[in-house]
This record gives structure tokens, C-alpha cells and sequence, in this order.
């Protein structure tokens, strides 16, 4: 009797869908990877070679990279630096790109960092806002939301808002004036830290190894 043994299938992790999802595709597709459409599945094979695709939120994709639960993750760097997650990044990807800042309305009295003292800041990154307030020596308070923080200062719910930002365009519209950056984002590959001899196989493919 023959055994056949199944080659061990890759799993990458990327934004099931957002600002980076149509960009993953085109990186992978562009590699020569082909995957059949698709509209609810999470869990998408690829037609012609040993990978799964993994549809998540991008803010848990580092934890399904660190636990090797997935081989390998596109996310953002500002998504990793949030969850405070250290993974081997294989590649900065160049695309994605965009900056956490800090903005307020633009007839407030807040033009500068420091006229954030004893404010309220909304924000979806409450750690990395709270780094740069304690490395700037500033008291404020962080209100935590999951989203559409640039309404909150029109609600008076908060005073500023610490954000993502690409094109500005949102901030506009809200009558926001950026204050500060806190970081610059792109996307990039991350990699488990778990060891796999086929791990270099999807690196070879993707011409980064």
C-alpha cells in the first residue's frame, strides 16, 4: 500500500475586508496565486497552490500570527503596534499607508500637544495614545470607541480625536485640523514566530526569500 502525504497548507491572514483588503489581493494575486470568488466563506483555498486564505478583522490577525494559528499576516503596522504584539516582519509591503494624528476642531483652543492637558481625546488606539501622552507628560483622558471618532467632538463627547488618517479628507469634513502625528503606518508581512520548513515555500513564491 502507497501512503500519500498531503503537502502541509499555508495559512495567510488577511482583512476580510477595510482599506487593506482589495490591496492583499492584488499583492497576492499578483504573485501568481489564484482564489475563486468568494462572498461569505472566511476560510478561502487557493486554487493552485497549498494556501488558505484567513478573512479576519485586522485587528486580530497579530494574534493569529503569533499563535501560528496562521503562518502568515498582512496588517498594518499601526494595528501592531496597538496590540503591542512583536512578529518577524518579512516585508514592508508599500501600500496602506497612512498616519495616527491627533486633531481637534479648527476654532478650539487646542493648536498644539500641549493645550491637551486635562482634554478629552477619542480614540480606537488607546494604548498608543496613552504612550505619547505619558512621553509628552500630558493629563488628558481617553475616551475608547470602536469607530467614527470624528464625530465626537461634534456630540461633545470628546474634545480631540487621535485617529487614522490618509488622506485628510475626513477631517475636512468634520472641520478637524490636525495637531500632531504619533505614527506612520504601511502595510506589511508579518510571520509566526512557530518554525515550518514549508513556510519558505510561500516566501519563495512571493519572491521574499
Amino acid at each position: 500500500m502507497h501512503i500519500i502525504y498531503e503537502p502541509e497548507r499555508q495559512r495567510i491572514a488577511i482583512q476580510k475586508s477595510g482599506r487593506l483588503h482589495k490591496a492583499s489581493m492584488d499583492f497576492l494575486t499578483s504573485r501568481g496565486l489564484k482564489f475563486p470568488p468568494n462572498e461569505r466563506s472566511l476560510i478561502l483555498p487557493c486554487e493552485n497552490y497549498d494556501i488558505d486564505l484567513l478573512y479576519l478583522r485586522d485587528d486580530d490577525i497579530p494574534e493569529y500570527v503569533r499563535s501560528g494559528v496562521a503562518d502568515f499576516g498582512i496588517v498594518g503596522e499601526n494595528v501592531i503596534a496597538e496590540k503591542g504584539v512583536e512578529l518577524p516582519v518579512i516585508e514592508k509591503l508599500d501600500f496602506g499607508r497612512c498616519r495616527l494624528v491627533i486633531a481637534a476642531p479648527s476654532d478650539s483652543r487646542i493648536k498644539a500637544p500641549k493645550d491637551l492637558e486635562g482634554k478629552r481625546i477619542a480614540t480606537s488606539y488607546p494604548k498608543l495614545l496613552s504612550k505619547f501622552l505619558s512621553a509628552n507628560g500630558i493629563e488628558a483622558s481617553i475616551v475608547q470607541i470602536s469607530g467614527s471618532t470624528e464625530i465626537t467632538p461634534e456630540l461633545d463627547l470628546a474634545d480631540a480625536i487621535c485617529d487614522i488618517v490618509q488622506t485628510g479628507s475626513t477631517l475636512k469634513a468634520h472641520d478637524l485640523v490636525q495637531i500632531c502625528d504619533i505614527m506612520e503606518s504601511q502595510a506589511v508581512l508579518v510571520e509566526s514566530p512557530q518554525k515550518k520548513i514549508t513556510k519558505d515555500r510561500f516566501l519563495s513564491l512571493v519572491n521574499l526569500r
